[in-house]
């Protein structure tokens, strides 16, 4: 019966392994085969170890870009941590509250833009931050805020936080709901016995929900931080390749599209592109771990 039992699992389980081995782990294990190695100018390829890694991060030219892009990458992700989630967790209280009128169009509206296409998301934003034909200006002139207008898009110190700014406005709809359905799964014995006792709806929220989504709020943590440093699509919609203005949008997913494809006056180096992706790689691995090691374990005990 066991055996039987174990035929079954394996059968059920071969197709999905198959195609994670060919679209997934086969592409992973050849791009950290392929990062050592270095191409010359014959376009032969020979092994030569941790040369790229050593020339990425310590050669003056392409460490400055390799931490530049990596520095912005961590920016990204705080601005998503300090503005996303904390969104996400508000929306999905308010929308688990009893008796709140039109929940179901709420929700509709705040994640239907998850669904856009992230090229429809960077064009329509363009439109409406330009300064030359944009709505914005003349918005924030309603309110008397015309003075604070600026490209923001175009400037050093504004581009990569206007950026992901957009980028929260897309996606905020999926901590909510992720946090949504984690509030609504709280027994609701366990909030009619606070009731009784006289707590307030904020206490009850700090005390007793907050708490219990706790696995949750770690569980949209590491997603934000693993979709964050494998972002790419809106930059490069909004900004190139270059990351511009003077790569100061600059990701490790534009830097490594430009080594590995070569964009405008840099050379396509598959190699070095290898070595870039090698090294995202690490960095989500490590963060990952990290979180499972320091963080998931102390929120187990949170777990219904």
């Amino acid at each position: 019966m066991k055996q039987g039992f174990s035929w079954r699992v394996l059968v059920f389980i071969t197709p999905a392994l198959l195609v994670y081995a060919v679209f997934s782990a086969l592409p992973l294990l050849d791009t950290l085969r392929l990062g050592l190695y270095s191409t010359d100018d014959t376009g032969v390829r020979t092994f030569s170890g941790l040369a790229n890694y050593t020339t990425i991060l310590h050669d003056p030219q392409w460490s400055a870009s390799f931490w530049n892009a990596m520095l912005n990458n961590l920016k990204f992700f705080g601005i998503h941590m300090l503005a996303q989630n904390p969104m996400g967790l508000l929306l999905a209280a308010l929308l688990s509250l009893r008796n709140v009128r039109f929940a179901a169009v709420y929700r509709t509206v705040f994640f239907l833009p998850t669904l856009l296409s992230v090229v429809i998301v960077g064009f329509v934003w363009q439109l409406i931050l330009s300064p030359l034909w944009g709505v914005s200006e003349r918005i924030m002139g309603w309110v008397g805020l015309e003075s604070w207008f600026a490209p923001w898009l175009g400037l050093e110190s504004s581009a990569l936080i206007t950026l992901s700014l957009m980028s929260v406005w897309q996606y905020v709809g999926i901590p909510m709901m992720l946090i949504y359905a984690a509030m609504i799964a709280i027994p609701e014995d366990v909030i009619e016995a606070a009731v009784v006792e006289g707590a307030s709806p904020w206490r009850i929220f700090w005390q007793i929900r907050l708490p219990l989504i706790l696995p949750t709020l770690g569980l949209v943590t590491i997603l934000t931080f693993v979709a964050n440093f494998n972002a790419f699509d809106l930059i490069y919609t909004v900004k190139g390749g270059l990351a511009g203005p003077n790569y100061s949008t600059d990701i490790l997913g534009t830097l490594f599209y430009r080594t590995f494809f070569g964009y405008q006056s840099q050379v396509a180096s598959p190699t070095m592109g290898a070595a870039v992706a090698t090294l995202m790689f690490l960095v989500i691995l490590l963060g990952v771990a990290a979180y499972f090691l320091l963080v998931q374990r102390r929120l187990q005990r949170f777990a219904l």
